[in-house]
């Protein structure tokens, strides 16, 4: 069949294989990511309709499955706690905040795909994917310790009295907040305060208690926190329910992988806790009918109140970039096809905008689902957007069933998606791998399970960039070799270099450069040109050196007034031309080097020198002075 809308229609039986089993793993998934986030299980289910189908339409990667992923789902987990509290609790203010943030995301992800970034994804060290991924695994796990173990601080009211105090003061607070901001003068008209203070209930301060208290227990450290507190109040229908959802994930993998273990685990759980359990705590309301478009959010919104989520927001886009376009890497490999990163990045920001607008969590593509979909035989955009229109169908016709799902299966289903997320390729390696990239790995990991995942990946390039300036510039310096040409013999001459060594004396010395002379390296040439004994000349050989940055041509250039003010001269050879188009620009050929010296062989070089030191071998016997008076037109 021929295209239609740039869709293939050549291959729709198994694409609507691979849609659907691909829809049917990605259901348990973003109803527990949804959950997890903090907007509910629906917000999950929303993001992966419309991320799904609208990225498939326009991505660049035929095969590739969206929606909420786990890395993009701790990030905006913390972006979605962080707004909450911005906005005193209340998730109706925090709300357009947010979906702007997912908005913003979702529009950069597009500019940066216009630029051309998606092809620069391939350049992370593996060090700093590695610990990302595992760090990921590792949040995941811990803050779903109090959800397995039924206890969840904001029901407690034990903990809510403990923060009353600290509720009666943020309150407070705010009044303070509210009269400044009418120009009322406290301490001139405090009876206002008085009053705005009587009016405040114990409802009110119960329910800025509940807020401190699950702004407490948010995070890795909260959930840690109150680790201690939570098996003193285990619930044990939901420590069973989630145990078992568990065991039937791993275990029925073990009977057969035509149906997927997760949607197992799902309906045998969700049916049993309903046939069986008088009471349980569910995932909460999934409305019916087709999702509400938050026009809303763009009601009075000022660009100061955009401003400080813009860092926010590209965080987010970034790191979605990279989640798709490693995905993209992985279905290139299984389908022996070129994804467009450039086109990818379009099609995902599309989709994250769209799904944001419509009160969706943020995504990217899902390397699981993705395999699934490949596996059972999609081949084109076809089955991600059949994906989409599945989960869309079950929202529209099942929503009050899935409402009855309970948490604790959606905890136990996110337990093994964080053990599945770390990446045990590289922490079976460790003990085979260098200590420093070890060194990154860990380091990545701490920051991202316990700073930020957006600073762990900076403070991951920062220092694996380092880390290969370092070993790049080692690599440099011992491949870097500085001799006199009598000496050759002893040592490994390139191979163009003949028999001149027997020739010509100590006074003349080549040094090979092998590699590029970047900033990594600088300082180390100079010390390296400076440790040079009494000579000549001295004969730079540049075949080997395809590129030169702005720090290593300075050293050059320094190095070279050096030797020129021992009176030494300097020569190039086998220029390339990016070093040749740098040396050009700042005036160093034709300004310290003329560009009669620098030769493009190394045989023109030598033919040249012993033009100049012609009788070199009666001048040898006599003075240096002499030497020195030949060498003067160099």
């Amino acid at each position: 069949m021929k295209k239609i809308f740039r869709l293939d229609f050549s291959n729709l039986r198994g694409d609507i294989f691979g849609g659907i089993t691909a829809g049917i793993v990605a259901l348990p998934l973003a109803l527990a990511f949804g959950l997890q986030s903090g907007l509910g299980a629906v917000a999950g289910l929303y993001g992966a309709i419309f991320i799904g189908f609208f990225a498939a339409l326009f991505g660049g990667t035929n095969t590739q499955i969206s929606g909420p992923t786990a890395p993009m789902t701790a990030v905006s987990m913390v972006i979605i706690a962080g707004i909450i509290q911005a906005n005193e609790g209340n998730m109706e203010l925090a709300l357009p905040a947010i979906l702007i943030v997912f908005l913003l995301a979702g529009l950069i992800q597009i500019i940066l795909g216009f630029l051309g970034i998606g092809k620069y994804i391939r350049y992370i060290p593996y060090p700093v994917v590695s610990g990302f991924m595992t760090g990921i695994g590792v949040i995941i796990l811990i803050t779903q310790i109090l959800p397995m173990l039924g206890y969840y601080p904001r029901e407690d009211p034990s903990l809510a009295t403990e923060f009353k105090p600290e509720a009666e003061e943020v309150i407070l607070e705010r009044i303070l907040r509210e009269e400044a901001a009418e120009d009322i003068l406290v301490l001139e008209d405090f009876r206002e305060t008085v009053r705005r203070a009587e009016s405040i209930t114990d409802e009110d301060i119960q329910q800025e208690a509940v807020v401190l208290a699950n702004k407490d227990a948010s995070g890795v450290i909260g959930a840690l926190r109150y680790v201690p507190k939570a098996l003193g109040n285990i619930n044990f229908t939901d420590l069973i329910l989630g145990l078992l959802t568990i065991l039937i994930i791993y275990g029925f993998k073990r009977i057969t992988t035509a149906i997927p273990s997760t949607l197992a685990a799902l309906l045998i759980v969700s049916v049993g806790a309903v046939l069986l359990l008088p009471e349980y705590r569910t995932i909460g309301e999934i409305p019916s009918g087709f999702p509400i478009l938050h026009l809303d959010i763009f009601a009075g919104i000022k660009l100061g109140q955009i401003t400080p989520y813009i860092f926010t927001a590209a965080s987010l886009a970034a790191l979605g970039a990279i989640d798709s376009l490693l995905t993209s890497i992985v279905a290139d490999n299984m389908t022996k096809t070129k994804h467009d990163p450039k086109q990818e990045l379009i099609g995902q920001g599309i989709g994250n905008s769209i799904a944001a607008l419509f009160g969706g969590i943020p995504g990217a593509g899902a390397t699981i689902r993705t395999v699934v979909n490949i596996q059972s035989g999609g081949k084109t955009k076809i089955s991600g957007m059949i994906a989409g229109l599945l989960l869309l169908v079950i929202l529209l016709s099942l929503g009050p069933l899935a409402s009855k799902i309970p948490a604790a299966v959606l905890a136990g289903i996110l337990v093994t998606v964080g053990i599945g997320v770390m990446d045990y390729k590289g922490l079976r390696h460790i003990r085979k791998m260098p200590v420093a990239e070890v060194g990154v790995m860990f380091v990545v990991l701490f920051l991202t399970v316990f700073v930020g995942l957006i600073e762990a990946v900076i403070i991951g390039m920062v220092l694996a960039s380092i880390l290969f300036m370092k070993q790049v510039s080692d690599v440099v310096e011992n491949k870097t070799q500085s001799a006199p040409l009598r000496d050759f013999s002893r040592e490994v001459p390139w191979s163009d270099e003949g028999d001149i060594i027997n020739r010509i004396g100590n006074k003349v010395f080549i040094k090979h450069l092998d590699g590029p002379l970047f900033f990594g390296f600088a300082s180390r040439f100079q010390d390296m040109i400076k440790a040079l004994p009494e000579i000549m000349v001295v004969v730079l050989r540049m075949d080997r050196v395809p590129y030169v940055d702005q720090s290593g041509l300075y050293a050059l250039e320094e190095a070279i007034r050096d030797l020129r003010d021992k009176k030494i001269a300097v020569v190039f050879t086998g220029l390339q031309d990016q070093p040749k188009d740098m040396l050009e620009r700042i005036n160093l050929v034709p300004g310290l080097i003329p560009r009669k010296h620098c030769f493009e062989t190394f045989q023109e070089c030598m033919f040249w020198l012993k033009g100049v030191l012609s009788n070199g071998t009666l001048l040898i016997n006599h003075n240096e002075e002499t030497i020195s008076a030949d060498l003067r037109e160099i």
